[in-house]
């Protein structure tokens, strides 16, 4: 009986340790989202896919627009044109829709691809950014993405300018 109270005795006491070292613990917060969205290396990544694929989203709007144009000339003009004449731009139609298509498709692999390893490198930054912050300032846990988190544990302005400095 008394091994059992004991137990329990020590039990309560070492959650009780437990709690307080949890209750004296230094928790931040970081909003990951937001940090991607305004972190600086973030949005200078972002102005670099879109310098780099600007020209080729032209090229995909300007084939669009023929597209629409041939396929308006077919349905007002078809049934007056000679037969060799429709059957010439609807072979045209169907050989710049499959371009079309296949460019499309090549230009959201190549913008998911060079989006990701922009990503990375984005990541690898804050990432440093995050434990820089989290050394500087004592903490024991630095959570992301959280359901919920108060203001009061919010580092992510912290984690934005250490970015902003280059200090990592």
């Amino acid at each position: 009986m008394k091994r059992k109270s004991m137990a329990v005795l020590l039990a309560l006491s070492l959650g009780l340790t437990s709690a307080m070292a949890w209750a004296e613990a230094k928790i931040g917060f970081v909003n990951s989202e937001r940090l991607m969205r305004e972190a600086p290396p973030a949005v200078a990544a972002q102005k670099r896919l879109e310098k780099e694929f600007e020209p080729r989203d032209r090229e995909l709007k300007r084939m669009a627009d023929e597209l629409q144009a041939l396929q308006q000339e077919l349905e007002r003009k078809g049934a007056s044109m000679n037969e060799g004449e429709r059957n010439r731009k609807e072979r045209a139609f169907a050989e710049l829709s499959r371009d079309f298509q296949r460019k499309q498709r090549e230009f959201r692999e190549d913008l998911n691809q060079r989006r990701n390893e922009e990503l990375a490198r984005v990541l690898d930054q804050a990432n440093k950014a995050i434990k820089k912050v989290a050394e500087d300032g004592k903490y024991d846990l630095v959570l992301q993405d959280a359901v919920y988190a108060s203001p009061r544990i919010d580092i992510t302005d912290q984690v934005i300018k250490v970015l902003e400095s280059g200090n990592l």
